[in-house]
């Protein structure tokens, strides 16, 4: 019971507006005081030091400092060039560069937030101009940046391998199929969009201005082929990984030469901002996981679910349901660090893969981005492109339904996030 009302009390904090990371210190060390006794708070400075010097964690910054790196420095206006030169001509052809921008750029940065400020600075106010309703333009941003956290590499991902300590490799590998799956359907359903609407057709298909643009971002069509075939090829760690794609992106950037000092530092500084955020979460989320761990609430928790049933599907159904309310009232970070540590238990009970779990993990918080009151990723749209959050959400609804729908194939098709690490891994 003392339990369950300190965790009441931290949820209280959040709700109030107490910084995450700052409520879930302070329940902690309330918890063990109140619990453990004086004694306890001896060991709380170790066990957040631990927590959050990880070896994994350390991709979190590098890839987040590429990205910025990316934007400032030039590639992703290439990128976005060549994508509208081969799909421009398709009626909403821009929505659908806007769906392939993301998707590629994530491959770098890993992080949604980022992938909607970068990019959707630079094509949003272009569909904008081009006719496409500011509803739709924000809603199609926000939710084609939170499928890209799916596709490697994936902050989110990092986070939940450093927590439930399993492979991050292969769940970047799981979640190649998915990505593509729900990539090439979100493009679909903005071509469906764009039929309806009549959407305008950017330009005529010129063989020439594709070649012209493919030549100019040649050069940015290397990261991911060094970064993650360096992964997946055994080469390097996801974490040296990182390391080398802020290398490649600085080396492009310069060979570009739109890359200046001052905004460089910049992006160095908002990469620094928000690690010191993440790493906050992790370091005092250590304490709440291990102060969860000596009251064995995640052992009871799963005794309890055990109890009512044993069924691996209804036991998945139950924690996506469990995880899609989190999602809406916590940050992904903040979700995977919370719950993670709590549920990991009934997960190997019930004998779910790890990785496969990591997968509908990350498809939950996806989903979670997008539904208020937090939507970190929609809220971010909509104060790009200028567009009222509830008139936005309404234009996401079909999208939202369709990442469900590959939420649901991912939790009971398993084959589908894990055929491939089936195939190179086991």
């Amino acid at each position: 019971m003392t339990t369950a009302l300190i965790l009441l009390a931290g949820l209280a904090m959040i709700f109030i507006n107490i910084p995450i990371a700052v409520a879930l210190g302070a329940v902690s060390l309330l918890a063990m005081l109140v619990l453990q006794g004086p004694n306890s708070l001896l060991s709380f400075p170790i066990v957040m030091f631990e927590g959050a010097t990880k070896f994994p964690l350390i991709a979190i910054p590098l890839f987040i400092l590429a990205g910025a790196i990316m934007n400032t420095g030039g590639i992703s206006r290439r990128l976005i060039d060549f994508a509208s030169a081969l799909l421009g001509f398709i009626r909403g052809g821009l929505a659908m560069v806007n769906i392939g921008t993301s998707l590629f750029f994530a491959e770098i940065s890993g992080s949604a937030v980022a992938d909607v400020a970068a990019l959707g600075s630079i094509l949003m106010p272009a569909m904008k101009k081009k006719g496409y309703p500011a509803d739709f333009t924000a809603a199609i941003t926000s939710s084609s940046a939170s499928l890209a956290i799916i596709i490697p590499p994936s902050i989110p991902m990092i986070l939940y391998a450093a927590m439930a300590d399993t492979s991050v490799v292969q769940l970047f590998v799981a979640g190649i199929v998915p990505g593509l799956l729900g990539g090439l359907s979100m493009m679909a359903l903005a071509w469906f969009f764009a039929v309806r609407y009549k959407y305008p057709v950017e330009e005529a298909f010129q063989l020439k201005r594709v070649w012209a643009t493919f030549k100019a971002a040649g050069l940015a069509f290397l990261l991911p082929l060094i970064i993650l075939g360096g992964i997946f090829g055994g080469f390097m760690t996801a974490t040296e990984g990182a390391a080398l794609a802020v290398v490649a992106a600085l080396l492009i950037s310069f060979r570009y030469g739109e890359l200046r000092w001052s905004t460089l530092r910049g992006a160095m500084v908002e990469g620094g901002v928000q690690t010191a955020v993440v790493m906050l979460l992790v370091a005092s989320s250590a304490l709440l996981g291990d102060f969860l761990t000596r009251a064995q609430l995640p052992q009871t928790l799963a005794a309890v679910i055990g109890d009512f049933t044993s069924n691996k599907y209804m036991v998945l159904a139950l924690l996506n349901v469990f995880l899609l309310a989190i999602g809406m009232i916590l940050h992904s970070a903040a979700a995977i660090i919370l719950t993670v540590p709590i549920v990991m238990p009934l997960v190997m009970m019930v004998g779910i893969d790890p990785v496969h779990f990591g997968m509908i993990v990350t498809l939950n918080l996806a989903i979670g981005q997008q539904t208020p009151p937090v939507a970190s990723v929609l809220m971010t749209a909509c104060s790009v492109a200028k567009a009222d959050i509830w008139d936005v959400a309404k234009a996401n609804v079909p999208f939202m339904i369709l990442l469900f729908v590959l939420l649901m194939l991912v939790t009971y098709v398993p084959v589908v996030p894990m055929g491939l690490v089936e195939l190179f891994y086991r």
